[in-house]
Order: C-alpha cells, then sequence, then structure tokens
C-alpha cells in the first residue's frame, strides 16, 4: 500500500488486484484480512459482521457456483475505492431458491448446473488506514 503525501495509506490498484486473487482463490482468510476490525459488509441482502459470517456466506455459496471477479474500472483515494466489473458465476450444480431461502438468500438467483450468469456491478468499498472499513455493491445494464 502506498502511503499519501498526507501520511494515510490509499490502497493500489495492485493491492486490489491481490485482493481479487484471493477472493478467485477462495482463500477467505486472506480475502478477510483487507477488512478492518468491525468492518460494515452488506449487500444484497446479506449482511456479515464478521470473519466467521464471512467465511460460512461463501462457503455455501461457493459449495454450488465458481465466481470470478474480472476489474474493468478502478480509481481509489485514501478514503474511497471504487471499481466496475464482472461477476462470473458459473453452477456446479443446482442452487434452487429453497436452498437459497434456507440460507435467507431471497435476493439471489436460483441457477442450474452448467449455467453461467455474468453480473456487471459496481462496487464502493469505504477505507480506512488502507483497509475496507464497507463494502457496498449495485448491479449495472
Amino acid at each position: 500500500m502506498t502511503r499519501t503525501t498526507s501520511g494515510r495509506t490509499t490502497m493500489t490498484r495492485e493491492d486490489y488486484e491481490r485482493y481479487a486473487a484471493a477472493f478467485n482463490a477462495r482463500d477467505y482468510d486472506a480475502v478477510y484480512d483487507f477488512y478492518a476490525p468491525g468492518a460494515r459488509l452488506a449487500f444484497f441482502g446479506v449482511d456479515l459482521p464478521d470473519r466467521a459470517a464471512f467465511k460460512r456466506f461463501y462457503a455455501f455459496l461457493h459449495s454450488y457456483v465458481d465466481e470470478s471477479l474480472t476489474i474493468e474500472r478502478f480509481a481509489a483515494s485514501d478514503e474511497l475505492v471504487a471499481l466496475e466489473g464482472v461477476i462470473r458465476i458459473e453452477a456446479r450444480r443446482d442452487l434452487t431458491a429453497q436452498a437459497l431461502a434456507a440460507e435467507g438468500l431471497d435476493r439471489f438467483f436460483p441457477i442450474r448446473a452448467g449455467e453461467v450468469q455474468e453480473l456487471r456491478q459496481s462496487i464502493h468499498y469505504h477505507v480506512a488506514n488502507g483497509r475496507f472499513t464497507g463494502v457496498t455493491c449495485a448491479l449495472m445494464e
């Protein structure tokens, strides 16, 4: 991470590439290490208040699908990382509406084995001292 002239730590594109690589590799601990203590992770009706909830959510989701992030646009300051990219989801086995509902994931879409969804997203991370303190996501067209 690069220090700015104000003494604050700014996340670089290279830092974020390491984060994305850890996510794509399913290294949940390495991914979560990019978050500051008490970070607020809430998106698409999911609230992940701590490392255990983060790991539980992604272990469930990734037991059904392969998910990867491709970064298309990236901008960062000492307070914000913003990006646009494509989340690619490929189902290894059926992820049904019932399985999603049982996990409280009513805003997620079912997907059948072999199907692929590519979702364009805008993702904003609030940052303090080079670590994420919160994240929000929005689907784009």
